[in-house]
């Protein structure tokens, strides 16, 4: 399984703050039947949480060596979590920021609780430059909460869906559980993802992937694990 969404590289954003704890979180994971993981850590404009790619890239190699010196065979790549921004097409070609493993794939956010006026053209002109636009945990956006319209037109328009699977244990809260099951009844996941920050909880990956069986088929739970996923990697 391919791991989307994590928060693995040390001190750059409010994941893991040790190289340790890195290795330890990855460790979990990987027991918890990860193969691959892609390390997306914050980036939010005029924040503490701008680490720039050159220094992700370099944390990158040193969390690659530990896991090898470790022999935990799982291979990690460079993404980001991007909060929404009008210049996120620009930063990515510059190289201040990732995509997800060197693909088109960028994984963006939005508030969880308020609104971004001009979100929409954003996407779209990501869309239309060529990227393909994955919206992590659209479940705990409460525009989102508030109107499933909102998620049917982004989808409409070509956005993809990453999904946390602590949602669907109730880790962050009821409207975003009962959200994310609708969101897999109505097989519009894209890829699921862990948005691991620590170690407390990871296991609630496994609980997670037998409890997501109800409402996916095998075929769909692949799809959304594996398959997908493996678009973003290097061939």
């Amino acid at each position: 399984m391919i791991d989307i969404h994590s928060h693995i590289l040390p001190g750059v954003d409010d994941g893991v703050k040790t190289l340790a704890s890195s290795i330890e979180l990855i460790r979990e994971l990987s027991r918890s039947g990860a193969t691959d993981i892609i390390a997306t850590p914050h980036y939010v404009s005029e924040t503490r949480y701008v680490s720039r790619k050159d220094n992700n890239l370099r944390l990158l190699e040193e969390v690659k060596s530990a896991l090898l010196a470790e022999q935990i065979n799982v291979e990690i790549y460079p993404g980001n979590e991007i909060y929404i921004d009008p210049k996120i097409a620009k930063m990515v070609s510059e190289g201040t920021i990732s995509s997800m493993a060197g693909s088109k794939y960028v994984l963006v956010e939005l508030p969880l609780n308020k609104s971004y006026p001009s979100y929409k053209d954003i996407l779209v002109d990501l869309l239309d430059m060529g990227y393909r636009v994955i919206l992590a945990h659209p479940e705990r956006y409460e525009i989102i909460q508030t109107s499933y319209n909102v998620l049917l037109e982004l989808h409409s328009l070509g956005v993809l869906f990453q999904c946390n699977l602590g949602s669907v244990m109730g880790k962050y809260g009821v409207e975003a559980k009962t959200l994310v099951k609708r969101i897999m009844k109505d097989s519009l996941v894209f890829a699921f993802g862990s948005d691991a920050h620590h170690c407390h909880g990871v296991d609630y990956w496994v609980k997670a992937q037998k409890k997501v069986a109800k409402y996916c088929s095998e075929r769909q739970f692949n799809q959304a694990m594996t398959l997908n996923p493996r678009k973003m990697l290097p061939k």
